[in-house]
């Protein structure tokens, strides 16, 4: 069998494009922001993870440039040997500030973060615990490890439980969550899960990627949104959401991370993140803390939107925060709302199976703090518009 036969016999997003209702990889022609230009039109973006709207501010910007000016356009190598600038200390000792950690590891994406950690931690004979909506990356990261992975349903803690009482103590317990599940946008059970995790003996690791910038008093994340700072053991967050960079971090105990930083191949075998990226991310982390009235803003328009959505009719299911699912359940009827979507002028992302359950299928909104009330009057009229011809409503 030639190793490329299944490419070869690959049609489905060929079929897809043959309908016109094709929605993914679409260039876009202008900066990341409330409104985007594609193919010359300008659309309000609401499939964007730019939560506190950074990406355009002017100081993240300049610090990038002066980043480039100073330091160059990249870092030639890895964290290990010749790729770990000024900055990239700097970060790290901002961050585990910032998160109320002993100290925090900086890794060129989120995705090798849970990759990096996760299977550098969990070895033969230790179990890793997971919710079944877990990220794709944590599902990566179990994979590479030598670990036994256990699955629980989605944040049903008997279940977890169950698991839990189950496992011996022959290795060690990692619980591995998201803090807020990117396509549900539910926010995980931590309290109950401290407590399970206190009762068998087991770490817990908190995967708040899109949580930190946007939950909690000070944007901290899930663990600050319970008051449970103290009893996460470790806090995982990326930069290409709040931060608007690129890059992720792990954050913990000194010694864990020192580990982690000696002996994790996604971080030893990677190039270390550029300088612009990492500049962005301290610009950015100043802004964070500086201004919690961003914060405020995107909660005002998420219980908007809340409301909104559930007044016209619409299925958000059990979101709690921008993270906003119109759920459609059906493949091509989502490409379909979504293509009506766009010809209003409208930026969403179908999500469908396998990446949802059959009967899940979605429309994922996501929502920033620069969106202004006249850009969700005009998304609410499109949503309305399409939702009773589609009759999803």
């Amino acid at each position: 069998m030639d190793i490329f036969e299944r490419c070869f016999n690959f049609n489905d997003a060929d079929e897809v494009k043959s309908l016109g209702v094709y929605p993914y990889f679409r260039a876009i022609s202008s900066g990341q922001d409330t409104e985007v230009i594609i193919e010359g039109k300008k659309m309000i973006m609401i499939g964007s993870n730019n939560y506190l709207g950074l990406t355009s501010h002017p100081k993240v910007k300049e610090a990038a440039i002066k980043a480039v000016e100073k330091f160059g356009s990249g870092c030639s190598g890895s964290r290990f040997l010749n790729g770990t600038l000024e900055l990239h200390e700097e970060l790290e000792r901002r961050l585990a500030r910032f998160i109320q950690k002993e100290a925090a590891l900086v890794f060129s994406t989120g995705f090798q973060t849970n990759l990096g950690t996760i299977s550098t931690l969990v070895n033969r004979k230790d179990y890793v615990i997971i919710d079944r909506s877990d990220h794709a990356s944590i599902v990566d990261a179990c994979r590479l490890s030598f670990g036994e992975v256990l699955k629980f349903k989605h944040n049903d803690m008997d279940d977890l439980a169950r698991i839990l009482s189950n496992c011996d103590d022959k290795g060690g317990k990692l619980i591995t969550i998201d803090g807020v599940f990117s396509m549900e946008g539910e926010i995980a059970p931590l309290p109950d899960i401290v407590k399970l995790a206190q009762k068998y003996n087991a770490r817990v690791m908190v995967d708040d990627a899109h949580s930190i910038g946007v939950l909690g008093d000070h944007g901290r994340g899930t663990a600050e949104h319970f008051g449970l700072e103290k009893e996460v053991d470790l806090v995982m967050g990326t930069f290409s959401k709040s931060f608007a960079s690129l890059g992720g971090f792990i954050a913990g105990p000194e010694r864990v991370i020192n580990y982690i930083k000696h002996t994790s191949r996604a971080l030893i075998f990677s190039a270390s993140p550029p300088p612009a990226a990492v500049a962005a991310c301290l610009a950015a982390l100043d802004i964070i803390e500086a201004e919690p009235e961003r914060r405020e803003r995107l909660w005002d328009i998420t219980r908007r939107m809340h409301k909104e959505y559930k007044s016209l009719g619409f299925n958000i299911g059990g979101t709690q925060t921008p993270i906003i699912p119109i759920f459609i359940g059906d493949d091509m009827k989502t490409f379909q709302v979504w293509k009506m979507l766009s010809d209003e002028g409208i930026f969403v992302n179908p999500i469908i199976s396998p990446a949802v359950s059959p009967g899940f299928q979605l429309i994922r909104t996501s929502y920033t703090a620069t969106h202004t009330d006249e850009q969700m009057d005009r998304v609410l009229e499109a949503f309305e518009k399409v939702g009773k011809k589609m009759g999803v409503i």
